[in-house]
Formats: C-alpha cells, structure tokens, sequence
C-alpha cells in the first residue's frame, strides 16, 4: 500500500515515514502543501498523512482541492490544533480521521491500516481468502495457521492483493500502490516476486488474468 506523508517537520516526518515503511508501506514525503496537492493528484496513494500546517498551501487547501479534483483516497489529518470547530473544518474538507499532536506513532498506524481496510471495503481486521488469512494490524500471514515468510516487497503485493480480492489488479496497478515513485511497469521485477509468493502459499490463489494481470481469489 502507497502513503503520502505531507508533513514539513523534518525530524516529525522522519519518524512517521520510517514507522510507516516498518509496517509495510510504501511512503512518499512532501514538506511543502504546493507539491502535495500535486502529488496527490498526479500519483496513485491509498491514503494520505496530512498535516493542516504546511508551507506554501494550507492542508485544509490541499484537501480541499484533492476533493473537489474527485481524489477519494482517505486522509488522516494531523493537527496541533485541539479545538473542535478545527477538527469540525478539517472533516468538513473531507478528511477521514483526525489525530492532534501529540500522539503515539502506533495509534497512526493503526489508523491508517484501518482507514485503507475500510475504504477497500473490509469490515474487521482479519482478511481471508481460502486457506490464506491475513492479519492486517499484525501484518501476519498464514495459510492454514501456518505462518508465511515473506519479504517485504511480497508482503506489500499480497497485503494489496488481500484488500482487492476478487478484482482484475493490472501490473501498472501493483507497480503504482507497492513501490513509491520510479516503478518502471515494463521490468520483470513483480512477475518474480509474484512467482515466489505463488510457491510460498503452495496453493493456487493467484491466477494470471489474460490481457488484465492478476486475480486473488479462491475461485479458479
């Protein structure tokens, strides 16, 4: 999964772009509200970190036009302000959750894993499809309550595929939501990762779509 970090306190940004990718994700940083509105409509994100106090464009301002310009990934807003009628104003520009600093990096990720499950249409925390499950705030797969070992390039593919189940996933697709920028969609890079997570599951879950990519499905 692929995060927009906006956030222009260097040491801040550090911090969370690190837990982020240590939870599995893919990050993209901006420090500046300009280049973030940009980026957040010119690039593929399943969700965006924003901070209301950035340089150049408020957040509220980029959320705003992020939403007027038809972007619906989710947003989690951070704030250093408390009042309500801010927090009131950051929802009414369409953000999603809303976390004032301030706070523990490990309730940002909880929320941000339970922002991307919610909008790709998951109820509870524990995907399943067949004999694999995936728990998504653990991070843990496992095929018959046996645990998988993945690398983490294989767990961001799986993880994307876990939330999509069912659905034509296009390489271009995979290449934008598990890489940050540079995916280069002609390489072979993802059909070998893809090939050694089919010989990890050592079940055929993974099917190869003609003239569409790939499908995760218990269903042949």
């Amino acid at each position: 999964m692929r995060v927009l970090l906006a956030e222009d306190d260097a040491a801040l940004s550090e911090l969370i772009a690190n837990a982020l990718v240590d939870a599995g994700f893919a990050v993209d940083r901006s420090a500046d509200g300009v280049e973030a509105e940009y980026l957040g409509q010119t690039e593929t994100y399943d969700l965006a970190v924003l901070d209301l106090g950035l340089p150049g464009m408020d957040g509220l301002s980029v959320l705003g036009r992020w939403r007027d310009n038809g972007q619906r990934f989710p947003v989690l807003v951070l704030t250093a302000r408390s009042r309500w009628h801010d927090k009131l104003a950051g929802f009414n520009a369409g953000a999603d959750d809303y976390l004032t600093k301030p706070f523990l990096v490990e309730e940002l990720i909880v929320r941000v894993r339970a922002l991307i499950r919610r909008s790709a249409g998951h109820a509870t925390p524990v995907l399943r499809c067949g004999p694999l499950e995936f728990d998504v705030n653990a991070m843990r797969f496992s095929v018959d309550g046996a645990p998988l070992n993945l690398t983490t390039q294989e767990q961001r593919i799986l993880s994307y595929f876990m939330h999509h189940q069912d659905r034509p996933i296009s390489r271009a697709q995979l290449g934008e939501h598990v890489y940050e920028g540079g995916f280069d969609p002609d390489s072979n890079v993802l059909d070998v990762l893809i090939g050694r997570i089919r010989r990890k599951l050592g079940v055929a879950l993974i099917h190869t779509v003609r003239g569409q990519g790939f499908r995760l499905s218990d269903q042949a």
